[in-house]
């Protein structure tokens, strides 16, 4: 049975922080905010998974007050979620995501960002999509207040 997942995150961009994306860093002036590296791609795409397999969110299992994430990569957050699918019987079939960001362009990162992604999966490189658009200088997004990540996975296995 093929079930699907949806995952979203958001985080604010900031100062004297390395922008990470995808596992990737894109060199910028400003960077993501959170507990871990803050990558909001990897964190989508955490809790797309998650959601397919009805296994709750990347909160529930890395916690931002849980000391052992504190400025964690993402994807060892991501390849642990791989492993907790593929131990509960799912397969990952594909990920698709857009990230939603004013700027830097990522265009040319993106082959990168899906082979590291890819990687973590243990998935063919052509099973991961990575899409990027502006929000055209509206809300907080348009004036680079933040970033934000959208992501739904495909998993088949447990019925």
């Amino acid at each position: 049975m093929v079930r699907m997942g949806i995952g979203y995150d958001v985080h604010q961009l900031v100062r004297g922080r390395k922008l990470i994306l995808g596992g990737v860093e894109i060199p910028s002036e400003i960077g993501l905010l959170g507990h871990s590296d803050a990558d909001v791609l990897i964190h989508a795409i955490c809790d797309a998974l998650l959601g397919a397999a009805a296994l709750g969110d990347i909160g529930q299992h890395f916690p931002d007050t849980d000391a052992r994430y504190a400025g964690v990569s993402s994807l060892v957050l991501l390849e642990a979620v791989r492993s907790l699918l593929v131990a509960q019987g799912y397969r990952i079939i594909n990920v698709d995501s857009s990230l939603i960001l004013e700027k830097p362009k990522i265009a040319q990162f993106v082959p990168q960002m899906c082979g590291k992604i890819s990687e973590a999966l243990k998935i063919p490189v052509n099973r991961v999509s990575i899409k990027a658009t502006t929000h055209e200088k509206l809300g907080a997004f348009g004036r680079m207040e933040g970033a934000a990540a959208i992501s739904v996975a495909a998993v088949d296995g447990v019925d």
